[in-house]
């Protein structure tokens, strides 16, 4: 009998219910789910089904899904279901990104009023870099990447500033995945003239997009990294070419890359060594 009472507040006697009609109503739903174990210490199948106004059987087809995830956990003990380890993890991601956009802000202010120029802030995602923040300059003619936007690693300023930081296998799979289009006539289409020009920005510590994504447009970027020294993405800088110059470059650079060293410092990252 303990058996039995145990199984209703986990588990239904059955769960043979029609499938779904839509995936979004699904996700929707599984969504729902999610966010009611998030807020208990643990609670029964009954208690689930009962807060989100979903049939037992459902609710428990969408845990178990969720649970194969990773994103909530199941005691088989006390027949209660909690929030898992990969919600955490995923939660923790978002943390790590808050932190490190509220923190970058003053430096990229700053860095825009010392050369004059749009400072960005990318992330690494797998096969590209996301812009998430930026500070304009007061020029006419500025650079510009609405947060979100998307760049290719092979051909943006943060994307080499990164891959330049990591071992060549991790580099090559990044490049398999993601390819080496040729957006321009500038654009490191070639896997040999890349290396080279990656071994050339670990060695000082800053990297150049010189119209190899957009046509009549320099940037300049250096690399952030977490607590274990690895590039999470970067701190650049970005102009037109009639004043972000190739003779600018040695002056940009290195303040380019003394921001992305202070905002590692900020976030408790360690800088590759």
């Amino acid at each position: 009998m303990e058996t039995t009472e145990k199984r209703q507040r986990g588990r239904p006697r059955s769960f043979n219910a029609p499938s779904e009609t839509g995936a979004v109503q699904s996700l929707d739903r599984a969504l729902r789910i999610l966010a009611i174990v998030a807020e208990g210490a643990g609670l029964s199948l009954s208690e689930i089904a009962a807060r989100s106004g979903i049939a037992a059987s459902t609710a428990y087809r969408m845990l178990t899904t969720l649970e194969s995830h990773g994103m909530v956990e199941f005691d088989s003990t006390d027949q209660l279901w909690s929030i898992g380890v990969e919600t955490y993890r995923m939660g923790a991601a978002f943390l790590r990104r808050r932190k490190l956009v509220d923190r970058a802000r003053i430096v990229m202010q700053e860095l825009m009023e010392k050369t004059g120029e749009t400072a960005n802030l990318g992330v690494a995602e797998d096969d590209c870099v996301v812009f998430v923040s930026q500070v304009e300059t007061h020029q006419a003619i500025r650079a510009f990447f609405r947060p979100g936007t998307r760049s290719s690693f092979h051909a943006s300023g943060i994307g080499k500033a990164v891959l330049a930081h990591l071992d060549a296998e991790r580099v090559a799979a990044i490049l398999r995945k993601a390819g080496l289009q040729r957006y321009t006539d500038r654009t490191l289409s070639d896997i040999s003239a890349l290396a080279h020009d990656l071994a050339t920005i670990k060695r000082r510590g800053w990297s150049v997009d010189d119209e190899e994504r957009h046509p009549g447009m320099r940037c300049v970027a250096a690399a952030i990294f977490n607590e274990f020294g690895e590039p999470i993405g970067g701190v650049s800088v970005s102009g037109p070419t009639v004043r972000v110059t190739p003779e600018r470059l040695a002056e940009i650079g290195p303040l380019v890359r003394d921001a992305a060293a202070e905002v590692t410092k900020m976030i408790g990252g360690v800088a590759a060594g």
